[in-house]
């Protein structure tokens, strides 16, 4: 009889040796790996398949139930055995509808564990015998990723180019159908950590140090957010921006693309060299406008120079805190840019505003908001299935972007 693969998820290093320990006297079941968070979780999940995931639900930074939900959907081979001290029906249920197989209460004997294991692997083999669906067919879809590289742009701050940046990787994060990444590339002053409430442990300048730029080296610096959203976060002092180069940024962006279905960069309001490499690299580039005067004449500039750089079909125009209050309507910006507006984001400011104070991303925090309205339009165009075909027209040009531009700093005064 095939060993059946567990993988044990708990925040306590003790309660793990615990498990392990009740598991290693059955000949039938083998623990292959051992996670301390959700986010961990779902990583080797996503790298090992185990056949059952014991899940804690107590965790700090993503609980076992949102963990659930997001292994559910992204490794549906794996089976999720729920492991609690609350025997409450509330959290019965809940584990249930999140998708877990079984809920076990803890304290347990090795007897119950090892007999939940093999009732809910049973159940599996089963339902895949009913079904006709290997393991290693479903798996291989799993790890399929398109890679699609999404370049944020604004020609000033504060014009809520990262407050979009951050709701648009969360909305497609909560989803759990995508693999999401956010790369903050405002490398001195960056601010998606703070948007998403959370604390950097390592940062893109850290992973300059390591021997080697690899998927397994980025990862290790990735932070997850509750959503699923998994984040590289700006270095947490301005002088060690410097320690960042534009060929680092390729290199991240090469090795992260195939582990991820979307990349969105966050990049610094200027032309230079690393906002450069994310416009080479992505298939679609979003410039954030707003309705001063001052800012759409640098978006006419910023249009101009990007049309040089063969980006301009590319460029995709979101007029951010957009209301007749503001004084242009949206056929005046047009006008003025020369250039279709592709979406816009209402004028939502008190609520935008304390989504910030509290670290929550409006999406989550105001989904009823009429910016959050906005951003869902942005990823159901993103996510219905003909955007994978309207891509082909999107596609970098291999202008090396990044290296023409220095050659033309000085015509621009740069």
């Amino acid at each position: 009889m095939k060993q059946i693969s567990v993988l044990i998820v708990d925040d306590i290093s003790e309660t793990r040796d615990s498990i392990r320990r009740l598991l290693q006297f059955e000949a039938d079941i083998k623990v292959i790996g051992e996670a301390g968070s959700g986010s961990e979780a779902i990583r080797l999940a996503e790298e090992l398949h185990p056949d059952i995931v014991l899940m804690d639900i107590n965790m700090p930074e993503m609980n076992g139930i949102r963990a659930t939900e997001l292994l559910t959907l992204r490794v549906p081979s794996c089976a999720v055995v729920i492991m609690s001290v609350q025997g409450e029906q509330a959290y019965l249920r809940q584990a249930m509808m999140a998708g877990a197989r079984e809920y076990i209460v803890k304290p347990f004997t090795g007897d119950e564990l090892a007999g939940a294991i093999a009732k809910v692997y049973e159940m599996e083999e089963r339902k895949r015998q009913a079904l006709g669906a290997p393991v290693q067919a479903v798996s291989a879809l799993a790890q399929t990723r398109s890679g699609r590289v999404l370049s944020f742009f604004s020609t000033k701050g504060g014009v809520g180019k990262t407050t979009l940046a951050v709701n648009l990787a969360v909305s497609l994060a909560s989803s759990g159908k995508w693999r999401v990444l956010l790369l903050d590339l405002n490398l001195q002053f960056g601010d998606v950590a703070v948007f998403l409430n959370l604390t950097p442990k390592r940062t893109i300048a850290d992973l300059t140090q390591a021997p080697s730029l690899n998927f397994a080296e980025i990862q290790s610096s990735l932070l997850t957010h509750s959503s699923g959203l998994q984040v590289l976060t700006a270095p947490t002092r301005p002088e060690y921006a410097e320690l960042v180069t534009a060929e680092h940024v390729e290199k991240i962006l090469s090795e992260v693309k195939p582990h991820f279905d979307f990349i969105i960069c966050d990049n610094i309001s200027r032309f230079e060299d690393i906002s450069l490499v994310s416009f080479d690299a992505a298939e679609q580039i979003w410039l954030v406008v707003s309705t001063d005067i001052p800012t759409l004449k640098n978006t006419k500039l910023s249009l101009e120079v990007l049309d040089g750089l063969h980006h301009g079909d590319k460029v995709r125009l979101i007029l951010n805190r957009s209301g007749k209050e503001m004084g242009l309507d949206v056929p005046d910006v047009e006008k003025a840019l020369s250039s279709r507006i592709r979406y816009e984001i209402p004028s939502d400011g008190r609520n935008l505003v304390a989504a910030v104070n509290q670290g929550m991303p409006f999406v989550l925090g105001h989904p009823g908001s009429k910016a959050a309205e906005g951003i869902r339009t942005m990823v159901e165009d993103l996510t219905r299935p003909q955007a994978a075909v309207d891509t082909a027209k999107f596609s970098p040009k291999q202008s090396n972007g990044w290296q023409y531009f220095r050659g033309i700093k000085k015509v621009f005064g740069f």
